[in-house]
């Protein structure tokens, strides 16, 4: 495809640090990976409220979320999770560009496809956390049915079951959800990132 008809604006509009400015914040993205049950949308949801009780604007993207709508033409084939992970980078691209905490809840379960979200966000600005809870507990609170449906071969695919999950090798937060509380993993990363949003 022939690309000569794109003019980016991108130099003429305000910039990320107008906007930080304006919101009296620093903009970050938040990268939560984790086995589907580890409690990825539990402590994205608390974090928020925390961060929003503390003054900071913040965005979650929630892997449900955005399958049902920006995604829904979307499978879970590797090229499908691939294009998946790609369009939600360039989205919380967007919103950090905006000056806005964003908060990504997606199980992007190989070490690829979240170096394919860095590369786009930008390494300076792309917090992983590892919500890190064994298979046999995230099965066990089974919260959406998923692993059951999977056991059974309904779902075919499935992280953990018949499809790898490739733990992050150094992440910059991890949170043990099978030993400690929701309300304490949010803190240990509202504690970690707070240096790094002050405005």
């Amino acid at each position: 495809m022939n690309n000569n008809h794109i003019h980016p604006i991108f130099d003429r509009l305000l910039q990320r640090s107008d906007k930080e400015q304006l919101l009296q914040q620093k903009a970050l993205v938040l990268w939560m990976t984790g086995l589907s049950g580890s409690g990825k949308s539990t402590i994205a949801q608390a974090l928020e409220r925390q961060l929003y009780a503390q003054g900071y604007l913040t965005q979650v993207l929630d892997g449900d979320n955005l399958r049902t709508g920006i995604n829904a033409n979307l499978g879970f084939s590797e090229a499908d999770r691939t294009e998946n992970i790609r369009r939600i980078g360039e989205i919380a691209k967007l919103f950090l560009h905006c000056g806005i905490i964003t908060i990504c809840t997606f199980v992007s379960p190989t070490i690829a496809i979240r170096e394919q979200a860095k590369s786009i966000i930008g390494n300076d600005d792309f917090i992983e956390v590892y919500v890190n809870a064994p298979l046999e507990v995230c099965e066990a609170r089974d919260v959406k049915g998923l692993y059951k449906k999977a056991r059974a071969g309904i779902i075919k695919d499935f992280t953990g079951i018949d499809s790898p999950f490739e733990p992050p090798a150094a992440p910059d937060i991890v949170v043990k959800t099978a030993e400690m509380s929701i309300e304490a993993a949010v803190m240990a990363i509202y504690e970690a990132i707070l240096p790094r949003i002050k405005g």
